[in-house]
């Protein structure tokens, strides 16, 4: 598993926005948009992976993976 695969991303539709926003809470936040969710969501894959490659490159730690989405549904 690639370290980018242990973050969780989310694309969603946005009534104000007409539109699909894409996020990953634990890294970015919304980051990217379109009228296309599978679009979207590859944007998204690229964002999240050149993130964590700048911070590898900067010595800097991996943020805390928080967002566990089926834990929080079987806990709620």
């Amino acid at each position: 598993m690639k370290p980018a695969d242990q973050y969780h991303r989310f694309v969603y539709w946005s009534e104000e926005d007409a539109c699909y926003i894409g996020t990953c809470p634990d890294l970015c936040g919304p980051c990217c948009h379109g009228e296309d969710a599978n679009e979207v969501f590859r944007e998204l894959g690229e964002i999240v992976e050149e993130h964590l490659d700048l911070l590898k490159r900067e010595g800097r730690p991996m943020p805390l993976i928080r967002t566990r989405p089926m834990q929080e549904l079987a806990f709620a």
